[in-house]
């Protein structure tokens, strides 16, 4: 399961009790009854969790985007783009799939089983033929036993008396004895029919109305007719200079990554650093966009709720090279959201995220340390010497500009609050049903894993070797000279996701296990640096002359430029800002993976920074203009 459905009727784990979901209460909570007992709750969103089962379900999992070819990534998307149909019909019958499955020149049972993948993990990367040997997510059923087993679900299972898995168990062990085939185990058959959705569930055996209850409001875009259909994502340079946490002195101004719901013009994230935007900080706003953020305003002592969570149907950006890379692309595609970019020449189709961008920079005009938007309206006023504010500082004064007073104050276009207009969206006014609390990621950290940036490696005896920097861990020994399954004349190649804020250790994807292993410095006595720290040490390196640049004489320059920096008298500005990176980047969530028997070193989380700053307005005649429910003077 890659989300947890909040919807009426979806079953979840509250305390380790298995419930089921009866109504929102509000955007953080819903009345459930828990199954044992009947008595009912309101209980918060943010505890649930997936439902207990006695025996594990057999879920597919999904690869590594980057470690699928583009052939079998094209692939996956024909296939996506075959089943789409039926995942939105509102009354999914046996003949629509028989037909799609003539058209696609593949089985019907083939069908089913696309439909189950996607619909059990949300990704479209599941739909990649897996190996038929067998074990976690891989059927061991012969092709005619699975007909069977499909069949009988279909006709059985989902028909509108509703029958216990106990009695299509047993309807399934009599169709395949009378077919003179093996029945697979009763566990089997209820471990398929748990992938099936409440959806399907409730859409077979109560007819398409009835289902409604799990349909988001359809809408066209440019027109967003239900929250998080379309989120707009920009960048921009704002117009103050911050502090750093030790000496509270000048560093410079940020950049901030912001993107907002068009639907209810709710903040949906954003991520603040020092370096110009990169598909790091796209990525790293995306997820801010996509997860809860409770911890997140715990951290900056902000108590009043951001209730904005879940997957968009769609990202719409400007042109900008760092929206147009292939991992945000495909990242975006494996989890159904649509990436479009903002038509040349047309400055309406990104008039919402500009209008928010130019407010903030105007009420970021009232603080100390503003630089303002032009030299003429600053004057003479001493930006630098005025600045008070830290990054930490500055995202917590930003956090409440936004939870407290922009997402509370009518909007002129709304006539209401961001937040009331979203809970219209959600629970619907007496005119228009609503869609529903969205779904909530289960894999946090596998989100943000697939949001970053990686490399193609081989594994040497040695382990890992990228850009002169050795990783080891025992995780890798099985790989050691791996070929490639296709090619035995070619060494196999293995995908390396890295976050550039901390090259300490990397994230190496094993092929079998499917899953992703933190593998650190070969040398654990060696420092975390960022991915801009040594690239500076290498243009130092070279500067110097150094024609042969490896390991030891990477970290000997990093260490010879620490001590410097630490024995100066005064740091200056770009040595300030550059420790800052380092300080601040603590406070930024990290995925976890599982870890080998060696130690991973504690390291500091670093921020990646980009080589140019990108135009934010593609359109030289664009300018940013207030929003009214912004404007507090």
């Amino acid at each position: 399961m890659a989300s947890l459905d909040l919807k009426p009727g979806s079953e979840v784990s509250y305390r380790g009790k298995n419930h089921r979901i009866l109504r929102p209460v509000d955007l953080s909570s819903v009345l459930a009854l828990e199954i044992q007992t009947g008595e009912k709750r309101t209980v918060p969103v943010a505890e649930l969790t997936p439902r207990a089962t006695d025996q594990p379900q057999t879920l597919p999992e999904a690869a590594d985007l980057a470690a699928l070819s583009e052939k079998e990534w094209e692939i996956a998307k024909e296939r996506y783009e075959t089943i789409k149909p039926l995942l939105d019909a509102e009354n999914r019958t046996e003949a629509m799939v028989d037909e799609a499955a003539g058209e696609a020149g593949v089985h019907t049972v083939t069908l089913y089983r696309w439909i189950q993948r996607f619909e059990s993990t949300g990704k479209v990367s599941a739909l990649v033929r897996v190996p038929r040997s067998g074990g976690r997510g891989r059927s061991r059923l012969s092709p005619d036993v699975e007909t069977v087993l499909v069949a009988t679900i279909e006709e059985d299972y989902l028909r509108a008396e509703k029958p216990n898995i106990e009695h299509t168990a047993e309807e399934v062990e009599r169709r395949c004895r009378n077919a003179g085939l093996k029945a697979p185990h009763p566990n089997t058959v209820r471990n398929r029919i748990k992938l099936i959705s409440e959806k399907e569930k409730v859409k077979r055996r109560k007819g398409p109305k009835a289902a409604r209850i799990f349909e988001p409001l359809k809408g066209r875009y440019p027109d967003a007719h239900w929250p998080l259909s379309v989120i707009q994502i920009d960048h921009t340079k704002l117009d103050v200079i911050l502090v750093d946490d030790i000496h509270r002195l000048p560093i410079g101004r940020p950049w901030i990554t912001i993107a907002i719901d068009v639907f209810s013009r709710m903040v949906t994230g954003f991520y603040i650093a020092f370096e110009p935007p990169s598909a790091m900080s796209v990525g790293l706003c995306l997820a801010h966009s996509i997860l809860p953020k409770d911890e997140w305003l715990s951290d900056h002592d902000i108590n009043t709720p951001w209730p904005i969570w879940g997957l968009m149907r769609k990202v719409h950006a400007d042109n900008a090279r760092e929206f147009r890379g292939t991992m945000l692309s495909k990242a975006c595609s494996e989890y159904g959201i649509d990436l479009e970019w903002r038509p040349v020449k047309k400055p309406q189709y990104g008039a919402h995220i500009e209008r928010l961008l130019g407010t903030l920079n105007n009420r970021i005009h009232g603080l100390p340390g503003t630089t303002s938007s032009n030299t003429k309206s600053r004057g003479d006023y001493p930006a630098e010497q005025k600045a008070v504010f830290t990054l930490n500082e500055f995202e917590a004064w930003l956090g409440i500009l936004i939870v407290e007073a922009y997402h509370q104050r009518e909007h002129s276009q709304l006539l209401t609050s961001p937040v009331g207009k979203f809970e219209q969206g959600i629970f619907g006014t007496g005119d228009t049903p609503g869609c529903g609390l969205p779904d909530r990621i289960i894999d946090e950290d596998r989100l943000r894993i697939d949001l970053m940036p990686y490399e193609i490696r081989t594994v040497q005896p040695y382990g890992l070797l990228i850009d002169d920097i050795h990783y080891f861990s025992d995780v890798l020994r099985p790989w050691v000279h791996a070929t490639d399954p296709e090619n035995d004349n070619q060494k196999r190649k293995f995908v390396i996701r890295r976050d550039p804020r901390d090259i300490s250790q990397v994230y190496f994807y094993d092929p079998e296990l499917n899953q992703h292993f933190l593998i650190p410095y070969r040398d654990n006595s060696r420092p975390a640096i960022t991915l801009w720290e040594l690239r500076e040490v290498r243009r130092r390196l070279k500067e110097e002359g150094r024609k042969h640049i490896d390991e030891n004489a990477i970290f000997e320059a990093y260490n010879r430029m620490k001590e410097i920096e630490q024995n100066a008298t005064r740091e200056t500005k770009k040595v300030r800002r550059a420790n800052q990176r380092q300080r601040s980047a603590k406070r930024q969530p990290k995925p976890k993976a599982p870890v080998s028997r060696f130690e991973v070193p504690s390291a500091k989380i670093l921020e990646t920074p980009a080589t140019e700053e990108p135009d934010i307005l593609d359109d030289a005649d664009i300018e940013p203009f207030e929003v009214d429910g912004f404007d507090y003077d």
